[in-house]
């Protein structure tokens, strides 16, 4: 019997029918097949398509109509792009795109099926097992969970001085997913929860909708630190229920975080990395990159994001100041989107093997330009046992030194900029100033501030790939028509997921062009501007 696994997603049409000639033939299928019929190739969506691997498979292969018989009529067209976006992926990961595959046959046409079943389960055995150990936080449920789960319910409200809370209403009143006209309260959350009823609407629902970015942290009278108490009780909740219905892009990316706690895996995210950035793996100080590869890859077909440029202009940054950092050849995800999704289980075997892999290259400092990657490396490994033994600085702080130090100028910009805050950086308290001081560095009197700013400042509408709905859409185009009102043309970040939601924001159909705004990332206008004098 073989232990290799391949999905066989089956067109229900032209495929099913050549497959079912084969069949009628007495034509054996190979071991390693899961044949799994289906409407539509056009209908498997990368999550689905990337779920496979992440439950085990070695290889997948989708077998649809071809072009132009395809009976929902851009079914095929749908699978080519949703295909090629996926193999590049698992490229990235060190997987191998080509175990990902996808076939069109005719209905008649039952030979070049079979030859392409049995080439490809020929090939797959020639890569070998995928290193992908299959992994699912909680999986196993323990008996008692429910008792388990209230005394872990009290302890957390507890910790977080929930029965503090004042029932003034401050959160509330706050919050821009309520002032969006979202019925959502943390006021009401806590209140549900210290009731300790976990089924009503408030926690089943609510506790998903949360951005955790912390205003309501800002307001609260009674201290009540509300984005790590929901990262607690999310936590609590995906023991109860494992499902990823409230996950954005079908849990698209907990699917490939989880996939990159196997250890046996080599991912291959550096190999774009443009000639003239130097690197030495010898050194002392490391450059974390994130995961925008894989963002860029996930939504290019649709949004055309390139937040890639955030590294690489990260690097020439510090290759202009003469530091020529080294890079985690095998770099892994932070953790940050499962830990504030609630698969706490996954966040620590990503923590353990990242700090593992950071300090066996003997690295004495971290610096990452990512916010999340920040927050979760120089606060939460060690919030949550992993102790780290290296210093980890954000990119703007060394920025700043170096700039203050240094003999450098930069030249004109010619944009009127505004600028979108970084929850993750907002709750920093030495960073939040910075990203204000390079810009005054860079163009003071073209910087306009925006109505909400600082600790006040909105969201750019989802966290951890969570609760993304109307609610959540109706925020950024709220957001997008406060950085249009401040006369500016050009919308500064600081994060690359606040680039992807204001840029899907900017492709509704509904609002047409009139929500769009060139964006940039504060490292790459540095990048772009920054002169020796």
């Amino acid at each position: 019997m073989s232990n290799y696994k391949i999905i066989l997603f089956l067109c229900n049409w032209g495929a099913h029918t050549a497959y079912q000639t084969l069949l009628d033939r007495g034509w054996p299928v190979p071991p390693e097949i899961n044949m799994i019929r289906i409407p539509c190739t056009g209908r498997i969506s990368k999550a689905l398509m990337f779920k496979a691997f992440e439950k085990g498979a070695d290889g997948v292969a989708l077998v649809g109509c071809k072009p132009g018989s395809c009976r929902y009529g851009l079914g095929t067209e749908n699978a080519n792009t949703n295909t090629r976006d996926t193999r590049d992926i698992l490229a990235l990961l060190g997987l191998g795109s080509d175990r990902m595959r996808l076939f069109t046959v005719l209905p008649d046409e039952a030979e070049g099926l079979r030859h392409f079943i049995e080439t490809f389960c020929e090939a797959i055995r020639a890569m070998g097992k995928s290193p992908v150990v299959s992994t699912r936080a909680l999986a196993d449920k323990a008996e008692g969970a429910g008792e388990a789960a209230a005394g872990v319910l009290a302890g957390i409200l507890a910790a977080h001085n929930a029965y503090g809370c004042q029932d003034c209403g401050k959160c509330t009143s706050a919050c821009p997913l309520a002032l969006t006209g979202k019925q959502f309260s943390p006021r009401a959350m806590a209140g549900a929860l210290i009731a300790g009823d976990l089924s009503v609407k408030e926690i089943t629902e609510d506790v998903w909708s949360c951005l955790t970015c912390g205003i309501c942290y800002e307001r609260c009278p009674s201290g009540v630190n509300f984005p790590d108490f929901i990262s607690d009780i999310r936590a609590v909740m995906k023991n109860r229920d494992d499902g990823d219905s409230h996950l954005a892009h079908g849990g698209f990316f907990q699917s490939m975080m989880r996939a990159m706690t196997s250890p046996a895996l080599s991912t291959n995210r550096w190999r774009w990395l443009p000639e003239d950035i130097k690197t030495d793996p010898s050194s002392k100080t490391l450059f974390f990159g994130g995961c925008a590869p894989y963002f860029d890859t996930f939504f290019r077909s649709h949004l055309g994001v390139q937040t890639s440029d955030i590294l690489a202009d990260s690097l020439r940054l510090l290759n202009f100041f003469d530091v020529t950092p080294a890079l985690l050849e095998h770099e892994r995800c932070c953790g940050h989107d499962l830990l504030w999704s609630g698969d706490r289980e996954n966040f620590l075997r990503l923590a353990r093997l990242n700090v593992a892999a950071i300090e066996a290259q003997g690295i004495e400092e971290v610096i990452t330009a990512c916010p999340e990657c920040y927050r979760t490396l120089v606060g939460d490994y060690e919030r949550f046992g992993v102790g780290v033994n290296f210093k980890v600085t954000h990119l703007y702080e060394f920025l700043e030194r170096e700039i203050d130090n240094g003999a450098v100028t930069f030249a004109p910009l010619e944009n009127k900029i505004t600028f979108q805050d970084s929850c993750r950086l907002n709750s920093e308290e030495g960073l939040r100033s910075l990203p204000r001081k390079l810009m005054e560095r860079l163009a003071p009197e073209q910087f306009t501030e925006m109505k909400d700013r600082e600790a006040s400042a909105m969201c750019c509408g989802n966290c951890a790939w969570t609760g993304c709905d109307a609610y959540s859409k109706a925020m950024q185009v709220k957001r997008l028509r406060q950085a249009q009102d401040t006369g500016g043309n050009l919308l500064v970040t600081a994060c690359p997921k606040c680039q992807i939601h204001l840029q899907c924001a900017m492709e509704d159909p509904i609002h047409g062009n009139a929500l769009k705004m060139e964006m940039a990332d504060l490292t790459s206008i540095i990048r772009r501007t920054i002169r020796w004098e």
